[in-house]
This record gives C-alpha cells, sequence and structure tokens, in this order.
C-alpha cells in the first residue's frame, strides 16, 4: 500500500500568514527574506545530523520539529544518508505533527540532501562489495563515480531525491542540495567533477520541472571556505554557469533560468571564513566573500555547524561573550552570531535532545545584533 505524499511547497503569502501567527513571538528581524520571491524564512533552523540511529532519537527529532515548526522556526534541515536515513523519515514524522497542530505545509521550508551513501542499516563491512550489490547491479552508478562514501552520478541523486520525498512523505521539496562534491576533487579533478555536476543538475532541474523539487543548490564543508588557488575551492559563479547549461538542455529554452538558489557552508565564531575570506567572484568584476557573493548573486545561504559539533554550546570567543552579556548560555550566543551575520539567511542549528531546543526558541524571540554591534566582534579578534 502506497502512503499518499503531501502536496504543496514554500509560498510567499503562506510564509507571511505563519510570521503573523506562529511566529507572533519572535522578534522583529527573526525572519530573511528568499530572494525576489519573497518567502519568509526564520533566521534559525534545525537540522537533524547528530544523534543515535535509535527509535528514541526519531521520536525526540519528531518533537522538536513539531514544537519548532509551532513556535516560529519554519526552516528545517536533513539529509538522505543523515543518521542511516533515518532523520528525512523523524522530519516527515514532526512535520505531519505539527500539520495537525494547524502549521500548513506550504509555511515550512523543508531542506535535504544528496551524495553521501545512504546505508539504510548502517555501513556494508564491505563498502566495494555492497556498492556493486546496491548501486552499480541497479543502474545507480558506476565504481569511477564513487570516491569514499560518496556517489556523484545523476541516477543517484535523483535515487536520493526520491529517498528524500518519499521518507519526508512529501511531493515537493523546497531544496535539495549536492553534500560536499568537493570530496571528489583529489581523485578526478575539478574539471571532471563539474562536468558531472551538470550532468546532476539535469536531474534536479528535471525534478522542478516535475514538480518534485523547487530549488537546489550544494552544501560544502571546505568548498567555499578555501583560498581560491585551493584545488578544493568552489566558486558560486562557476556552479551557477553549470546549472545555466543544465537548464536550457532541460526546458529546451536558452533563455530559461536555473534554479539553482540555495548554498550551505560551515559558518561560526571559529570558521569564519564566509564572512572574512574574500574568494568569490560575482561577475561584475567584485570579489567579496562567500556570503557577500551568495547576496548579490541571488544565492540564498545557509549556515551550517553553528555549534561547532557541540563546542560552542559550551564557550564563546572573548569579543562574542562581551558584546552578548545579556544572554544566558553560550549556545544562545553561538546562535545569536551567526544569524546576527549580514548576508546569512538561516544559521541551522542540529538539535537532537528537546532541552536544546529550548535556546534556539529563546534567541528567536531577540532581535539580531545590529550590524555596528557585530562588526565590532571582529575589530576585538584581531
Amino acid at each position: 500500500m502506497t502512503t499518499s505524499l503531501i502536496p504543496g511547497h514554500c509560498t510567499m503569502m503562506a510564509s507571511k500568514q505563519y510570521v503573523a501567527s506562529f511566529g507572533k513571538d519572535c522578534a522583529e528581524g527573526h525572519y530573511s527574506d528568499f530572494l525576489n520571491v519573497h518567502l519568509r524564512l526564520s533566521s534559525i533552523g534545525i537540522g537533524t545530523f547528530p544523534g543515535a540511529p535509535t527509535d528514541e532519537v526519531d521520536a525526540q527529532y519528531a518533537e522538536i520539529i513539531a514544537r519548532a515548526l509551532s513556535n516560529g522556526i519554519n526552516v528545517v534541515d536533513t539529509g538522505a544518508h543523515y543518521r542511516y536515513a533515518r532523520s528525512p523519515a523523524a522530519a516527515g514524522a514532526g512535520m505531519k505533527k505539527a500539520l495537525e497542530a494547524g502549521v500548513k505545509r506550504e509555511q515550512m521550508f523543508l531542506v535535504s540532501k544528496g551524495g553521501f551513501l545512504s546505508f539504510r542499516d548502517g555501513p556494508p563491512p564491505d563498502l566495494q562489495a555492497w556498492f556493486h550489490s546496491e548501486i552499480v547491479a541497479k543502474g545507480l552508478g558506476r565504481v569511477e563515480d564513487l570516491t569514499q562514501a560518496h556517489c556523484i552520478s545523476p541516477e543517484y541523486i535523483g535515487f536520493q531525491l526520491e529517498l528524500s520525498r518519499r521518507l519526508m512523505g512529501v511531493e515537493t521539496l523546497d531544496a535539495f542540495l549536492i553534500d560536499q562534491p568537493e570530496v571528489h576533487i583529489p581523485v578526478i579533478g575539478k574539471d571532471q567533477l563539474n562536468r558531472k555536476l551538470e550532468k546532476v543538475f539535469m536531474v534536479l532541474e528535471q525534478a522542478v520541472k516535475d514538480k518534485k523539487l523547487r530549488y537546489y543548490g550544494i552544501s560544502t564543508f571546505n568548498g567555499f571556505r578555501a583560498e581560491t588557488d585551493n584545488p578544493l575551492f568552489q566558486s558560486i559563479t562557476s556552479m551557477q554557469g553549470h546549472a545555466e547549461k543544465a537548464a536550457r538542455a532541460i526546458w529546451k529554452d536558452d533563455q530559461a533560468k536555473h534554479q539553482f538558489k540555495v548554498v550551505q557552508m560551515p559558518f561560526n565564531q571559529v570558521m569564519q571564513e564566509g564572512f572574512t575570506r574574500f574568494s568569490q567572484t560575482t561577475g561584475q568584476g567584485n570579489v567579496g566573500s562567500t556570503i557577500q557573493a551568495a547576496h548579490q548573486l541571488g544565492v540564498y545561504l545557509m549556515a551550517s555547524h553553528t555549534l561547532f559539533k557541540g563546542h560552542l554550546a559550551s564557550q564563546a570567543m572573548d569579543a562574542v561573550t562581551q558584546a552578548m552579556p545579556m544572554l544566558e548560555n553560550d549556545a544562545q550566543r553561538a546562535i545569536q552570531f551567526n544569524r546576527s551575520t549580514p548576508g546569512v539567511g538561516t544559521t541551522l542549528v542540529g538539535v537532537s535532545t528537546p532541552v536544546h531546543l529550548e535556546d534556539i526558541l529563546a534567541v528567536a524571540k531577540l532581535p539580531p545584533l545590529e550590524k555596528t554591534a557585530y562588526l565590532k566582534m571582529y575589530e576585538r579578534t584581531e
């Protein structure tokens, strides 16, 4: 028996209604504008990467996401491989609880990712044997598409998009990102990777055409933080060029507009490169940080690793502590630091323990720092 998928996707009018209802206790400035379509997205989103692959953590995630969606946090981020594909299902369960509480599908922005292999029962003892039986034999990829536990083939990305939709229980995902494609660069080189990505983007453009997806992009760990001469460096402008070619091929129209509209990168007090390293060109002779360039190029930037794998939940840079004495703890300071960064649309916080949601909701009730106060923190760290 096939379970029907929930229709809809985030819309401008529904997200504005969300701000006025479920987000009424959140502060001015808590919501960002998603590009020229003016979706209202919360400056903090729920991430679903951390936590053990257990039924207990599944239930906790469902509860956290349902409560967050009912209290002004309307961005949920997951991945087809997170917690061995349990996180997308847990996110879907939380979304359904929120629907029962009156939140509409059109008021949520749901993100998933693909690339890393989705091991449904934990990592196999023999990766190569597993890959041959589960990927190669099923026509989802070739041996040369595999690096470590990452597969960059159009067929496999299409499979992970479908897996995400099915596990989350939705007809349409708001965004789907290729997770850390740069892991292939040391093996096949950047040019070959980008050619593969262009074919992957064609699959994602087709999904947009088929109304299974609204937007796509990439999520990097090193790609947007590295210097331009580093082999792992990724250019947003270059990605958009490949997306443009993909869009023209799928829509059979030389004027077709691509939907490469979302990127993610690590950013926090310790990993400041997205704001301080001027490495991206915008095609207009300008060079800026990744965060600045994303804004200029019409791409919505989400920050990951807000708490730096939990380290910033219990310690903060001196300048951050001094700038935010009114906040209760370092976790709140870390979240406030990220969401106050000019150009960051949404900062993601992985929360698998219900009590940690309290810090997110507390910060959502505060306005982001004023720009001058934010920039002063960098002066102190020089």
